[in-house]
């Protein structure tokens, strides 16, 4: 039987960025260097595969610090944690690696130097998301007001209108940000923005690929995880950028093959946290079903990387 023809449209840059490529490194090292068990506080990045992958290697993956024993070494995930975790650590007297990505870093910098300036902070982010968790905990409680949505800026209610600074989470919709900054702008002129945009390249450049890619498509596949903040975001671009159905799925199996019945062009993309593994998956099984044609829809090269701790790269 005859397969029928489909385009294959591959979004790049897709899937891994520098900060989820070393926070992946610096469990092995330290598996390498310490042996298991290392524990992680937190998923070390938003994806299944990833995590039991390091998982069957040795790495231990808890929610709190309380949960690690003192005599092992952990790793704080790349997402970043608040000041009081490494604070506790410190205070046990244990071995600690921090994973946190290099830009979500700056964005704590950004918002310490803006409370040192004596302004109160704007945070824009997902409420409960462990990046969020984490840059609201670089100061004190009250410090950080949060706001999601455009009509949070309504509800905002700083000690001194004259003196707010905001920041954002690094793997938010570059658009929804925008309107939450142009509200935030209206209602509070004099509040100071980052030096440079906080969103990082990756969720940036993954975005922009999808827009290009998604009017070409009768239907859009995402590789990455439910709880994966950049790969959800990335479904909602794509279905505004004119693809009438666009769907997060972690793995091949989860393709929904009844909804698809009658396509002919596809985009595949994933998110930051999801290695190239799972997208070839994806691929393979249209390839069962499909003679299929894949084509690249380049938007942007990257060629950034960043350097683990060096306590990791110093002998045992």
């Amino acid at each position: 039987m005859t397969k029928p023809p489909l385009t294959l449209y591959m979004a790049a840059p897709r899937g891994f960025c520098a900060g989820v490529d070393r926070a992946i490194k610096i469990v092995e090292m330290a598996l390498t260097k310490w042996g298991a068990p290392v524990y992680v506080r937190h998923e070390i990045v938003h994806n299944k595969f990833v995590v039991d992958s390091l998982r069957d290697q040795g790495a231990v993956f808890v929610e709190e610090l309380d949960e690690c024993p003192d005599d092992r070494p952990v790793i704080f995930s790349a997402h970043g944690v608040p000041k009081t975790v490494p604070a506790a650590a410190q205070a046990r007297e244990m071995i600690y690696v921090d994973a946190t990505c290099p830009l979500v870093s700056k964005v704590h910098i950004e918002a310490q130097r803006h409370a040192d300036n004596g302004l109160q902070m704007v945070m824009i982010g997902h409420a409960g998301h462990p990046e969020t968790v984490g840059t609201m905990g670089q100061l004190p409680e009250g410090e950080v007001l949060l706001v999601e949505t455009p009509e949070d800026v309504a509800t905002v209610t700083p000690r001194d209108a004259d003196k707010l600074a905001f920041v954002t989470q690094t793997t938010l919709s570059v658009d929804d940000t925008a309107d939450i900054v142009a509200a935030l702008h209206a209602r509070f002129p004099k509040i100071v923005g980052p030096h440079k945009e906080d969103i990082c390249y990756a969720t940036t450049n993954r975005q922009e690929a999808v827009k290009a890619m998604a009017p070409k498509c009768d239907a859009m596949l995402v590789v990455g995880a439910p709880n994966s903040s950049n790969s959800k975001r990335l479904v909602e671009v794509g279905a505004r950028a004119g693809c009438d159905y666009a769907q997060l799925v972690q793995r091949a199996t989860d393709i929904d093959w009844r909804a698809l019945q009658g396509i002919k062009t596809l985009g595949i993309t994933a998110g930051a946290s999801a290695p190239e593994v799972l997208i070839n998956e994806v691929v393979d099984a249209f390839s069962d079903h499909y003679t299929v044609t894949v084509e690249q829809i380049v938007t942007a090269e990257e060629n950034v990387e960043f350097k683990v701790p060096r306590v990791l790269r110093e002998p045992a």
